[in-house]
């Protein structure tokens, strides 16, 4: 039997298609790493400001031989050239605390937001996708946590369970979940409907394979966003709830210094060196890390980047008529 010559000739293209469709997912890993963090100046410089505090966390400990707490000179004496940020209320150096305090600090961050990712995350994927009385339980159970004051919230379950550093993340993580939720919800939802999900469960694939492999996938990038805005949520809290004398006294963290300043009345003497400090690097990685996620979610978010690709054009496109 003849093969007719269409045939053979459309018969190659196959193989530089099939490539091309594994390749399309790296392809685009690489233009979303290319526009998150070489097209916008503001998350270079959030990503760099967040290493460097990392780094300073994870070297810490093998740098600093002795007890930063240890007394080294007078009470809240000022700055100086042996002492750069000068001395707290135990006469302890301030830039060796803040290096022992920031180690705990993003500990609680990160530990804190991989908490709040997984269970929101897990409860959004099964309520979008499940839909029906799947869906209404567990949204109700969201909005009926959502609408309790966290800070009060936060007070009380530190109060109840205890003070230790594992409490503090798992409280934290598991307040600030419903955010993540309700915004991986509302993604699934959508995404159940595409044409390849149909087109895989028509083909008999069960639940588990739909949502792991064609749904989570997807979901993964706005996790990943959402997970780097929920550390700044996450710091923020547990400096909050240290302040307030709830927090883990066997630890030095950024909220503890700047409770053991107030308690130890650095207002009245003048000594802005042990409150200022600890709360600027609290500000600059709340900032570093929101800078950091809004680009992730201006690149990853295909909606998000659409939207201010047409602006943008809609911009050009005023610019050059009114040049005209």
């Amino acid at each position: 039997m003849t093969v007719p010559p269409q045939q053979v000739a459309q018969a190659p293209p196959a193989a530089p298609a099939a490539e091309a469709a594994r390749s399309a997912p790296r392809a685009r890993r690489g233009g979303v790493l290319r526009e998150t963090v070489l097209r916008q100046p503001q998350a270079v410089v959030g990503l760099a400001v967040l290493a460097a505090f990392v780094l300073v966390g994870l070297l810490g400990p093998i740098v600093q031989t002795e007890n930063p707490e240890r007394k080294v000179g007078p009470v809240f004496d000022p700055p100086s050239s042996a002492h750069l940020l000068g001395l707290d209320g135990g006469g302890a150096d301030m830039v060796q605390l803040l290096i022992a305090g920031s180690r705990v600090s993003l500990e609680v961050g990160f530990a804190a937001a991989v908490v709040s990712i997984f269970v929101g995350g897990a409860v959004g994927l099964l309520s979008g996708f499940f839909g029906g009385k799947t869906d209404i339980v567990l949204m109700r159970i969201t909005d009926y946590v959502l609408v309790i004051p966290d800070i009060p919230l936060m007070v009380i379950a530190a109060a109840l369970f205890g003070r230790s550093l594992t409490n503090i993340i798992l409280i934290i993580g598991l307040i600030y979940w419903t955010t993540t939720a309700r915004l991986v919800r509302s993604q699934v939802k959508s995404l159940r409907e595409r044409v390849y999900v149909k087109r895989a469960r028509s083909l008999g694939a069960g639940s588990g394979r739909l949502i792991f492999r064609h749904v989570l996938p997807q979901v993964m990038p706005l996790l990943i966003a959402n997970m780097v805005l929920m550390i700044a949520f996450a710091i923020f809290a547990e400096t909050f709830i240290t302040f307030l004398g709830l927090g883990d006294p066997s630890v030095i963290s950024w909220g503890s210094l700047i409770e053991h300043a107030f308690t130890d009345n650095a207002i009245l003497n003048d000594a802005w060196w042990a409150i200022v400090p600890p709360g600027v690097c609290v500000t600059i990685v709340i900032l570093a890390c929101t800078t950091v996620g809004q680009s992730m979610e201006d690149a990853l978010n295909p909606r998000l980047r659409v939207g201010h690709l047409s602006v943008r054009g809609f911009r050009l496109r005023h610019f050059r008529q009114s040049a005209q």
